[in-house]
């Protein structure tokens, strides 16, 4: 018989769930039970087959999202959590409070959800139980295990998770690969969601009836990272992360898994505006970080990948005091509050890719002075932005961050650029018998270590942005000195790539690794010849737009000093366009084609507009509704000149200013692998002049 704790008594839930939701419920076969989100628009229901084999199910608005849907565990010295389970449920409770963020895309964040707390016993003599635990947003739903303390219990292994995503209708998908060599620096696949191999998340879908969803994961501590491999169909199912041993989990209860993911959204643009991965994790557990502020910077980097100067020692070394001291002149001419160097330490020279044997965090060459370039630095109101690069291995450089932290904070500087170049995916561990072992990168461990390193750059008022990183999961909202990653292709391809990154590889990230989190991208090239076959394959005003459309805190005009000094023009945008943001909307976009986005500065009124497209040619509208009503602004235009086109004419732009109040509409019109950036300020009130 159904119990009073099964019953719900909100009518939009009622309403939007089939009544076998609401029926009776036998030892044997419960009928499922359900929730809907707040506003009624999603709804999940939980249930079990006749083997007791637990599933679950999304709609959306009555329609079919995700059909039934597999959860459950293989445990690698235990019994199996995969069948034989009753099924009962909390009555769903309502939350709605709104956060702020100390920076972001947006200031504030509304986080409203109904939790619906399902409880899966079984029916065996072990009687062994596992909650699932849901929170529906209108636009998406986080879904994870919570392990309760328990006698048979205790210890769990876990050797695979059965969670399913099983999508209702066909569709296409777009995807990078799992467990290759490369982590996550691929080009994206587009697919038909039945042509998916073994991906990465997040993996973006767009189903035949315009549906678009994202599959990802929230909150990841503790717990090795989740991919998705397609078994049959549109069947897609969690592949986790292998472990040093036959588990990729080892933890002890009681614990929680990390949120399993869905956002579900008409437009692709509703995507970007999600803040449900943000919501899902705790809030800020470091308190004031008001030690970091966003900032655009420049640095030692380009000409390395350009085969101009070298991170180690030697006539063409990158990271000399003189050097060093250019940039920061540099950086405080333009405005720009930090200076990335890389190679400023000892381990460069000799096989230091895949190894990172010879790393030295504190001990910087001898042509790096570091004790002046900071005290000058602090004259002009610099920093550098320090950089470890760990050639992978995690074990030895643990040893020394807390080291090269502290160093970091003696010297004022509050970001440090961290790296894990290796081959086949791997890192280099510390083990339980306390000595290195080779790891995937989002193996358990490896989420163990990245924690570590956070929380001893904390420690020491220093931020973190990692490249070859673990994945994005909204963490930087419990700890907000995780300020951006890298986690797929950046500019450096376009420097000596075999092809580099096409016109649409841009476009393409917006709608599916941005959806995790910022990304150190590293735009502003103005030198478009280079190595890769196809030098940068974007039009100048593509470069600026980016700055817009690719979110980053911090962000960096990554081509060589030489080349903004040459082009006054279309720099003058990367000196004014701004790092952290009061608001974010998408005025329209597709996956992979284009993508048009405005943002508000936090500390003015100016709003900034980026779009972008991929190898095709766009005339796109551009609805100011977004401006303050009855005020005047100048648009800073710097658009795509006639005839630019991202092969044959990169460098053809337009710079022009007009006056637009929030009644207008632009036309926009972007050249293959072109764009668009725009700067309003405000003028005032009243009619125009």
């Amino acid at each position: 018989m159904l119990t009073r704790r099964l019953l719900i008594s909100s009518t939009a839930l009622m309403a939007a769930l089939p009544a076998p939701a609401f029926a009776r419920q036998t030892a044997t076969t419960a009928a499922p039970v359900g929730a809907a989100s707040p506003g009624g628009v999603l709804s999940v229901t939980v249930g079990v087959t006749g083997e007791g084999r637990p599933e679950y199910t999304v709609s959306r608005l009555g329609q079919p999202v995700i059909a039934a849907s597999r959860l459950g565990f293989i445990l690698t010295d235990a019994p199996k959590l995969e069948r034989n389970f009753t099924v009962t449920a909390d009555a769903p409770t309502q939350h709605d409070d709104t956060w702020e963020q100390p920076w972001g895309e947006r200031r504030s964040v509304r986080n409203r959800y109904t939790e619906f707390r399902v409880h899966l016993t079984e029916r065996s003599t072990l009687g062994r139980r596992v909650d699932v635990v849901f929170r529906l947003y209108d636009d998406g739903l986080g879904f994870r295990y919570e392990f309760p303390e328990q006698p048979n219990l205790t210890t769990v292994r876990i050797g695979d998770e059965l969670t399913e995503f099983a999508v209702a209708e066909p569709g296409t998908a777009w995807w990078i690969p799992a467990f290759e060599w490369n982590r996550e620096e691929y080009l994206y696949n587009r697919t038909a969601i039945e042509s998916v191999g073994v991906a990465q998340t997040p993996i973006t879908l767009r189903t035949d009836n315009g549906l678009h969803v994202s599959i990802h994961e929230a909150a990841l501590v503790d717990y090795s990272a989740m991919n998705l491999r397609r078994v049959e169909g549109g069947r897609l199912k969690a592949a986790l992360t292998p472990g040093l041993t036959n588990a990729a989990v080892e933890r002890t209860a009681p614990f929680t898994t990390p949120w399993r993911t869905l956002q579900i959204a008409d437009r692709a643009g509703d995507l970007v505006e999600s803040s449900l991965i943000l919501n899902l994790n705790e809030p800020n557990k470091l308190g004031d970080v008001s030690w970091f502020r966003p900032m655009k910077y420049v640095g030692i980097w380009w000409d390395m990948h350009l085969d101009r100067k070298t991170w180690g020692s030697g006539p063409k070394h990158g990271a000399t005091t003189d050097y060093t001291l250019r940039h920061i002149d540099f950086a405080a001419e333009h405005g720009f509050g930090g200076v990335l160097v890389e190679g400023w330490n000892k381990g460069w020279d000799g096989e230091w890719f895949g190894n990172g044997w010879d790393y030295s965090f504190t001990e910087p060459y001898a042509d790096w002075d570091i004790e002046r370039i900071a005290a000058y630095g602090r004259t002009k109101g610099v920093e550098i932005i320090g950089h470890h690069e760990t050639g992978g291995n995690a074990f030895h450089y643990e040893q020394q961050m807390d080291a090269g932290f502290a160093l970091y904070q003696r010297m004022g500087w509050h970001s440090v650029k961290t790296g894990y170049v290796a081959d086949a995916g791997g890192a280099r561990v510390r083990g339980p018998d306390g000595q290195a072992h080779l790891s995937w990168h989002e193996s358990q461990e490896m989420v163990r270590h990245h924690q570590r390193v956070v929380d001893s750059a904390a420690r020491h008022q220093v931020a973190v942005n990692a490249h070859e990183p673990l994945k994005d999961t909204g963490l930087r909202r419990t700890y907000p000195n995780i300020i951006s990653r890298e986690g797929a292709r950046g500019m450096e391809y376009n420097a000596w790539g075999q092809p580099g990154n096409p016109p649409e590889h841009e476009v393409n990230l917006v709608f599916t690794r941005l959806l995790a989190g910022p990304m150190d991208f590293t735009p502003g090239i103005f030198g478009m010849t280079t190595r890769s076959p196809d030098g940068v394959a974007t039009t100048w005003a593509k470069q600026l737009a980016l700055y817009v459309t690719i979110y980053s805190p911090i962000q960096m005009a990554a081509d060589v000093l030489e080349n903004y000094e040459a082009n006054p023009g279309p720099f003058q945008f990367i000196k004014d366009v701004v790092t952290d943001w009061e608001d974010t909307r998408v005025l329209n976009g597709e996956v992979g084609d284009y993508v048009t986005i405005v943002r508000k500065d936090r500390n003015s009124d100016q709003w900034f507009l980026g779009a972008i497209t991929d190898e095709e040619p766009r005339a796109l509208k551009a609805p100011l509704s977004f401006l303050d009503p009855g005020r005047r602004y100048r648009a800073e235009i710097y658009r795509d000149a006639p005839g630019a086109h991202w092969k044959t004419n990169r460098e053809a732009i337009e710079i022009l200013t007009q006056e637009v109040t929030a009644a207008d509409t632009l036309d926009l019109r972007l050249a293959p692998g072109g764009g668009q950036a725009i700067r309003f300020v405000p003028l005032g009130r009243g009619r125009r002049a």
